[in-house]
């Protein structure tokens, strides 16, 4: 054993015991990091509109600070951007984080020097998780890769501005530099298909072991290095044993990966995002995500068949249940209060609090009332190629509201490694699937006002080439699992 393996080993051990020490007091601990959030922000321009100064409890917060999305708070964000001082949070932000927008193009998260830490102790600390848990501290020795944006950040107003992933590039610690791959050259090419080519031939000889990234577009590495060397890449990478993710579900990509692999190899996942790191798996033996209450974020929680209605109760940590869906709002340490993000949680335990990212609030199916959401899509699919030698590179799915012929249906846009060699078996399993995942669109198709599931067979590379046309291949990007509208399914036909 290295001196660097032992070294993580005992330093695994140091942060285990200081996360058991918040993880086994939450809700004071959550009480504390919302009393620091108000009082650090009590004279910024928020702070005043929205009374801080009153503000003692959670009821209170609720109460003074209502539930808001990137486009109702955006007047707050543009003061930022704009260059003044003291609007969300004190002083000016250390960075923002570059996303893609809704309605009003780009977003400007920020990311101050109280919030940036924890970005980075995060991804550390689901490591030495890990490691504390299995022993296994090898790894260190060997070469890392973390495939991720461009490390070229712009500035605006004097402040830097980058992908995530390409901020967080520029805070890897000295003791992983000489492992890091790929070489920062590398990893500043724009282009993501010329990028990963590069880091093919630049990784194709190196001792990789810990390969960390979101599935889809670590799958495109993987295949490129496969057609490289024509074998499995765990016999190219013979000592890769961990793989790190994030951003999409792994579950439908496992099977593909294990055979691109040629084996089975550990995973961690994560849940990061621009406006915070919530949650990472500290545990290969438990289901679900720890869930960070001592990272400078204070989290509230609302039932998602809740959401749109008038005045949703807001939940804190002490009243959450097992298997609810919920919309997850955050207040931070960069600035963002009562933000929604988006994601929906379920928890999967309560001591401690560990959660599933379920999908996205605005990512449903319910065209005919049944509410669909990603996690559903997702476990239906996973159990009607459970047992096939059926394998799947990506899919979606949305509602056909007009057929040209008989009853609606959901349609499954499914590009296929393996395809099934009955189709028709294979739409029955999945749509049988779906009808035990969700009550509601059973009762549909009881009801004949649905006809069972259509799967519609994607071309290769359909999906990387969809993505390609509208500017978002590769990064941090992800196709949704399902949508309302067929506005993605619609192009997808195209490809």
């Amino acid at each position: 054993m290295s001196i660097k393996s032992t070294a993580a080993k005992l330093f695994a051990q140091k942060i285990f015991k200081k996360t058991q020490l918040w993880a086994n007091n939450p809700i004071e601990t959550q009480k504390k990091v919302l009393q620091k959030l108000i009082k650090e922000a009590k004279k910024t321009q928020f702070g005043i509109d929205h009374h801080f100064d009153q503000i003692k409890n959670e009821k209170d917060f609720a109460k003074q600070v209502p539930v808001r999305d990137y486009e109702a708070l955006k007047p707050y964000v543009d003061k930022v951007v704009k260059g003044q001082e003291n609007i969300l949070w004190k002083g000016k932000p250390l960075y923002f984080a570059k996303t893609s927008g809704t309605t009003s193009g780009a977003k400007y998260i920020p990311l101050t020097k109280e919030s940036m830490p924890f970005h980075i102790e995060a991804a550390r600390n689901a490591i030495l998780h890990y490691i504390h848990e299995t022993g296994n501290a090898d790894f260190v020795d060997g070469k890392m890769i973390f495939l991720q944006g461009s490390p070229i950040l712009e500035e605006k107003h004097g402040v830097k501005l980058g992908r995530l992933s390409g901020i967080v590039a520029h805070f890897v610690p000295k003791y992983l530099q000489k492992n890091r791959m790929p070489s920062w050259e590398t990893n500043c090419i724009e282009d993501w298909e010329t990028k990963v080519n590069a880091i093919v031939e630049e990784t194709f000889n190196k001792d990789m072991r810990v390969i960390s990234g979101i599935p889809s577009w670590v799958q495109m590495y993987f295949e490129k290095l496969h057609q490289k060397g024509g074998k499995p890449v765990g016999d190219i990478f013979k000592n890769f044993n961990l793989f790190i993710y994030g951003g999409v579900n792994y579950e439908p990509y496992r099977a593909k990966f294990e055979n691109l692999i040629g084996r089975k190899v550990d995973s961690i996942e994560l849940f990061p995002a621009s406006e915070g790191f919530f949650a990472y798996q500290d545990s290969q033996k438990e289901k679900g995500m720890l869930l960070l209450l001592n990272s400078g974020i204070f989290y509230e929680f609302i039932k998602s068949d809740e959401f749109y209605t008038e005045n949703p109760r807001r939940y804190t940590i002490g009243e959450v249940e097992l298997g609810v869906n919920y919309v997850l709002i955050i207040s931070t340490n960069a600035g963002l209060w009562g933000y929604n993000i988006g994601d929906t949680v379920q928890f999967t335990s309560l001591k401690p609090y560990r959660i599933i990212v379920s999908g996205r609030i605005k990512h449903y199916i319910s065209a005919f009332g049944e509410h669909v959401i990603g996690k559903e899509v997702e476990s239906a699919l996973q159990e009607a190629i459970i047992g096939t030698n059926i394998r799947i590179n990506e899919f979606t799915v949305a509602p056909q509201i007009t057929p040209a012929e008989g009853l609606p249906y959901h349609e499954w846009f499914i590009e296929f490694e393996n395809e099934p060699e009955d189709s028709v078996f294979f739409a029955e399993a999945l749509d049988n699937a779906m009808r035990k995942q969700n009550m509601y669109y059973d009762d549909l198709i009881v009801g004949k006002v649905l006809r069972k599931v259509v799967v519609t067979k994607v071309a290769k590379n359909g999906f990387q080439e969809y993505m390609k046309s509208i500017g978002k291949l590769g990064g941090q990007n992800k196709i949704p699992r399902l949508s309302n509208d067929r506005n993605i399914v619609d192009l997808l036909k195209n490809k």
